[in-house]
């Protein structure tokens, strides 16, 4: 776990040199992309969510494409399409942008469902169909997309089964004063971006990937896990709560962040601090609590307040007894 912590702590300095003092947002983004999952960074714009998707991708020495969501994109222009070759008088298939390790689709929500839902398949199965034919898609891969949360004209809210594929949620949030002034001086002359040369690879990623899978995680942390988002479902002011799908976020996500603290092992904190990242944007509240102001972080936090946890019991492994 040492190397893994190593490795996290590397990428997320060279990440901090274009994203001015948001630790906690780069380590998340670090935590989805080590659990293989995806992105939603919503908030206002020039806050710094394409430039976090473009920082993260070089330091990874990814290829990274970018996508930008209009009302009159179509479904191949993010997939691709096959185009009738006349020399060869045969069909080849021209990949879109899609096609990549780190994948940016900026202001998602100014597409069409029809094109949002060109995303479903490649971000749950890692694959894509276009024309009956299924292509793989590189490894490692990451759909990080942004969205402005104020602004409705021209736009179209997220299918449900878009949501639920994000693995996290997060907000960027204005910086302090004194990290906007550092950033007023370092991007005096130009942009940090410019010159950031990648800490990693796409094989050390994989590589941190599969070796994250193997926390530990004690039965009564999955219990805790079970217990908090099944409170979510019966909530009086929450009309659909997080799905099963939830459940399995929140449990991975909390195996990436042990493996970023130094752990082999995920302890209850791990899941209060990953509770609303994972579980917020799955929740959909009934008309009359979103007329009360009430939102899916307000609910994650009660039931973080309301649900008990068990203490955890170490297996007969960790404690060196082998099992009879």
């Amino acid at each position: 776990m040492a190397q893994i912590q190593e490795s996290g702590e590397r990428v997320a300095a060279n990440v901090e040199r274009v994203i001015v003092g948001k630790h906690l947002e780069v380590r998340l983004a670090l935590v989805a992309l080590l659990c293989r999952g995806h992105l939603l960074i919503e908030d206002v714009p020039g806050t710094g969510k394409t430039m976090l998707a473009r920082a993260l991708a070089k330091s990874l020495s990814s290829t990274f494409k970018r996508i930008q969501f209009t009302p009159d994109l179509l479904p191949t222009d993010v997939t691709g399409l096959s185009i009738y070759n006349q020399k060869t008088q045969e069909f080849e298939f021209r990949p879109g942008p899609i096609v990549s390790q780190v994948v940016l689709a900026d202001e998602i929500n100014r597409a069409t469902p029809k094109t949002q839902s060109a995303l479903l398949e490649a971000m749950e199965e890692r694959h894509m169909t276009v024309d009956g034919t299924t292509r793989p898609l590189p490894q490692p891969f990451m759909v990080i997309a942004t969205q402005n949360p104020i602004e409705y004209e021209g736009t179209f809210p997220l299918p449900e089964a878009q949501l639920d594929r994000f693995m996290l949620r997060l907000r960027m949030g204005y910086p302090d004063p004194m990290d906007e002034m550092l950033i007023l001086d370092e991007q005096k002359r130009g942009h940090p971006i410019d010159s950031l040369a990648p800490v990693a690879d796409a094989e050390e990623v994989l590589v941190m990937q599969a070796a994250v899978r193997e926390i530990y995680v004690d039965p009564a942390i999955s219990d805790y896990i079970v217990r908090l988002v099944s409170a979510t479902r019966t909530h009086p002011d929450v009309y659909l709560g997080a799905s099963p799908r939830g459940s399995l976020a929140l449990y991975r996500a909390s195996q990436a962040l042990a493996a970023l603290t130094g752990r082999d092992y995920v302890i209850p904190d791990d899941i209060k601090a990953l509770a609303e990242p994972a579980l917020a944007h799955r929740i959909i509240l009934k008309t009359a609590a979103s007329i009360r102001g009430i939102d899916g972080q307000g609910v994650v936090s009660e039931m973080l307040m309301s649900v008990p946890i068990q203490a955890p019991r170490p297996s007969p492994e960790r404690q060196g007894v082998r099992p009879a």
